[in-house]
């Protein structure tokens, strides 16, 4: 009925519109009624003008309707009243169509936003951007690790590290790569795997981007305990007989020269092999020393946290030490930032580190002149307390610095090269870190962070 409605409409207007015309005709053609020519034409114009618009509405409507496709804008529905039943199947099916489109748009806005709060939860970093360098996304991890909270373009990691950059812009698909950064609060080993994407006809770069510097500092801790233990149980297996066989044999001697009866001849033999015997002694005794000082390695005990002030365990320190300080004529300075800054930490161990570290820089400025050793504790801009030993001593050589946190190496003639490798288990009990940086007769640093 409602399109029957639309017809009989559309051929009334045309009837009309007919009638109009030859009235216009009409009167043009036999009068000379000027004013009513121009009114009866007026009036054909405007009957023609309103069928149009009458019968265009669908052509609008369709319009619209693909317009809202084009531009994905579903929020507003199709209204088509008075037309009748065809044109109201037409808004029905216009109207059906839309809300299916937006169903399929709040699903995927739903599916965006859950695979973003995946993506912000995950922990290791993740960085996509293009082939120019411009980032696409970062998550919460990336903006951790660089301490950086707007990451626009790769460039912005210059800052941080130009190395990373350069290996960023230059990275190929299925790489995994590891960079190295030594910054002023900690040493950063980063390792990078990076896949390629295609989107809309344009390649992103999709890197992650994960800190394996406690990983790798736990499994090389791991190693050498694992060899320490080996090694000190083989020489102590093997010392502790042939000690005790030369102390015996050197008992039966000291026995036999006392004798009345001995040769004389054989006494200086006697002395010889006593002396022989002694210096194995002597020998085996320091090796066991060793072997016992090295195994304390293997047996560091699990801390006994408390939470203390900085200023207290500095005090102590500077007590202990004050002494060795004065006799070598040391220029000693104190920084504390906040003076309230508290360490959860066992302050026996960390005493027995950093104190460590005091005298190997009272040692590494016992030939400079105007020497200086300070000591500081402060926040990182990560958050975490950390503790700095600097002195302006002799220093560390570039090829060294690398080595000096393992077991047995030591840049000192009578060290034993266990100070500093005790130093860093200890920190690793504590879940912290220790780092040397050095540049040779300016500047040395040592920098424990909790």
């Amino acid at each position: 009925m409602g399109y029957k409605n639309f017809r009989i409409n559309l051929i009334a207007r045309i009837i009309l519109l007919t009638l109009s015309i030859f009235l216009f005709a009409f009167l043009l053609l036999t009068t000379n009624f000027t004013l009513s020519v121009i009114l009866t034409g007026l009036l054909v114009v405007m009957q023609v003008a309103a069928i149009i618009h009458y019968t265009d509405t669908t052509n609008r409507t369709l319009n619209n309707f693909l317009e809202s496709i084009r531009y994905s804008d579903f929020s507003q529905p199709f209204e088509l009243e008075g037309l009748g039943s065809s044109f109201d199947k037409l808004k029905s099916s216009f109207n059906d169509v839309i809300k299916e489109f937006q169903n399929v748009k709040a699903e995927k806005e739903e599916n965006f936003f859950y695979l973003q709060s995946v993506i912000q939860h995950i922990g290791i970093a993740l960085i996509a951007y293009d082939k120019n360098g411009r980032v696409e996304l970062v998550n919460n991890a990336t903006q951790k690790l660089f301490q950086l909270r707007n990451i626009a373009h790769i460039d912005t990691l210059s800052s941080f590290s130009p190395d990373l950059v350069q290996k960023l812009l230059t990275i190929r698909h299925n790489e995994n790569t590891l960079v190295k950064i030594t910054g002023r609060d900690e040493m950063l080993q980063l390792a990078i795997y990076a896949t390629e994407l295609k989107i809309s006809n344009k390649t992103i770069v999709l890197v992650s981007i994960k800190n394996i510097q406690n990983e790798l500092e736990e499994k090389e801790m791991e190693a050498w305990q694992k060899l320490i233990s080996v090694l000190t149980h083989e020489i102590m297996n093997s010392i502790a007989p042939i000690s005790s066989l030369s102390n015996t044999i050197s008992t039966i001697l000291s026995g036999l020269q006392q004798s009345a009866d001995i040769h004389p001849d054989l006494k200086e033999a006697y002395e010889d092999i006593d002396m022989a015997l002694h210096t194995i002694s002597k020998r085996t005794e320091g090796l066991m020393h060793f072997v016992i000082t090295y195994r304390s390695l293997t047996r560091i005990p699990n801390p006994n946290l408390s939470i203390f002030k900085v200023a207290t365990l500095f005090d102590n320190i500077t007590t202990l030490l004050s002494d060795d300080l004065r006799n070598n004529n040391i220029n000693w300075t104190v920084e504390i930032e906040p003076d309230t800054l508290e360490l959860q930490a066992d302050e026996r161990l960390i005493e027995q580190v950093i104190i460590n570290l005091l005298k190997n820089a009272i040692h590494a400025t016992s030939q400079t002149s105007g020497a200086t050793i300070s000591m500081k504790a402060m926040i990182n801009k990560r958050g975490r307390v950390v503790i700095e030993v600097t002195d302006n001593g002799q220093g560390i050589l570039p090829d060294v610095i690398d080595k000096v946190f393992i077991p047995f190496f030591t840049t000192k003639t009578t060290g034993s090269g266990i100070g500093l490798s005790l130093s860093k288990q200890i920190m690793r009990k504590h879940g912290g870190n220790i780092t040397a940086s050095s540049v040779p007769d300016v500047e040395t640093k040592f920098m424990l962070t909790f």
